[in-house]
């Protein structure tokens, strides 16, 4: 019997039909993968060790588990399968740590560690982020293979253990095993769909630039009935600081911190997003932040400015004292139309012309990631949409770069290659958070989408 396309899409589709993708699901999630433990380590070993290097053995690559070389960071493993090294070669990437547990805050009857099934969802950590996103990619290559006999590509596959806590390690290692890892496209799945029930593909991530601002004027705090009104205060000199960096509304008042020009392409794309939180208890007022863009452009094409944490004193036993110190961590998101290394000489200017020469610019260098886009005129990217769209019977929404981080950068500066990701979950996961969880029919739907694709990656004449 000849075999065919739908005969793959349908095999892939049945893993989540009959329960076997969901008991490879348990076995890896019952693995305490929490990178942000140092007391895990021996865990992320297994999981390699154990769930994804026989899995890709099975499946006739040749796999090797390397040490971190950053200490402190989880281990990676690196697959490869070569059919004939004139094929083009596709690369698959997945990150096999959580976050922590945190099994107290879950609702109760849920573990973290074991996965519950209610109707259509699948709770349990890891289940969205990202082990099942993952164990897709894998999952789908393995029917079409059974089916096909062979690929018609060459493939690769690199799991991280430390994407949770920042990708350590993940730069050093590229660049060392550049070769080993080159390839034609990186084809992945990590993070959340825009809508639940529409299928997208993201060509990159905003990136995430992180720092602190503080302002010391004394040791020790002053009785504030003596000194307040005379002794100037770090908290109102931070606040008025942070307050000069946007309007009221939230829109960024320094100019070196937004987008000059986005490729048209770009800018038609997001004008056509339309953004679901999936929680009808997210306000999104249209006049916070640039009102003159759509949400999907404030969210996937612009720079945003969060203050993430903001300290003067004790707030837990306030005292009467005029404070010696305040602290705000503040983050920047933003797309690569942006100019990055502006950021803090553009910030130190704008505070010194509004006469705040007190407070102190700390860079953080190890709580960043830069933003990457995949050209969406590159081959690649039409070559993907398509066979989605075969798949699925309806044109996938095509999304410039995700929101969120990814380490989209890494690979493309080293492996000089386009990156393209499918994600297979959705805005209501919960992932990071008590009860994350996935849904049945995206599981479903992710095999069929990946095992029409990898297909149509190999296919020749044979249907």
């Amino acid at each position: 019997m000849t075999p065919s396309r739908a005969a793959a899409v349908l095999a892939a589709q049945t893993l989540a039909d009959d329960g076997r993708f969901l008991e490879t699901l348990r076995a890896r999630v019952a693995i305490a993968t929490e990178s942000q433990n140092a007391e895990r380590l021996p865990d992320l070993y297994r999981y390699l060790h154990d769930e994804i290097g026989p899995a890709v053995a099975k499946m006739g690559f040749d796999y090797r588990v390397v040490d971190n070389p950053i200490a402190g960071g989880g281990p990676f493993l690196i697959a490869t399968r070569i059919e004939d090294a004139a094929l083009p070669t596709i690369l698959g990437y997945g990150h096999g740590d959580v976050v922590r547990g945190i099994p107290a805050q879950w609702r109760e009857g849920l573990d973290p560690w074991t996965i519950t099934v209610e109707g259509e969802r699948w709770y349990g950590r890891g289940t969205a982020d990202n082990k099942s996103q993952h164990a897709i990619w894998l999952a789908a290559l393995g029917e079409v293979l059974a089916a096909r006999g062979s690929l018609g590509f060459n493939a690769k596959f690199i799991v991280e253990t430390s994407e949770e806590i920042g990708s350590v390690g993940l730069d050093l290692l590229l660049e060392a095993e550049a070769e080993a890892l080159s390839c034609d496209l990186l084809l992945a799945s990590d993070g959340p769909r825009m809508l639940r029930d529409k299928v997208d593909i993201k060509l990159g991530n905003r990136g995430a630039y992180a720092f602190d601002l503080s302002v010391k004027l004394r040791e020790g705090s002053r009785h504030s009935g003596h000194w307040g009104g005379v002794l100037e205060d770090p908290g109102l000199i931070l606040a008025h600081a942070l307050a000069s960096i946007t309007t009221p509304r939230g829109r960024i008042l320094i100019d070196d911190w937004l987008p000059k020009s986005v490729p048209p392409r770009v800018t038609a794309a997001l004008q056509a997003i339309h953004v679901d939180p999936s929680d009808p208890t997210l306000i999104m007022p249209e006049d916070w932040g640039e009102a003159r863009l759509s949400r999907g452009e404030k969210m996937y094409g612009w720079t945003s400015f969060i203050v993430l944490a903001y300290v003067t004193g004790t707030p837990e036993k306030p005292i009467n004292g005029v404070q010696p110190e305040a602290y705000a961590r503040c983050q920047l998101r933003y797309t690569v139309d942006v100019d990055e290394a502006r950021f803090m000489p553009a910030l130190r200017e704008h505070l010194d012309r509004h006469g705040f020469h007190q407070v102190e610019i700390t860079n953080l260098p190890l709580n960043r990631f830069p933003a990457w886009r995949t050209d969406p005129d590159n081959p690649w990217v039409d070559r993907v949409l398509d066979s989605i769209e075969a798949t699925i019977g309806y044109a996938p929404t095509l999304m410039p770069n995700s929101s969120g981080g990814l380490p989209s950068e890494i690979f493309a500066r080293h492996l000089n290659c386009p990156v393209i990701w499918i994600p297979h979950s959705y805005g209501g996961c919960k992932q990071h958070g008590p009860d994350e969880h996935v849904l049945q029919p995206l599981m479903r739907e992710g095999l069929g989408i990946m095992a029409g694709l990898f297909w149509d990656l190999g296919a020749r004449d044979d249907g």
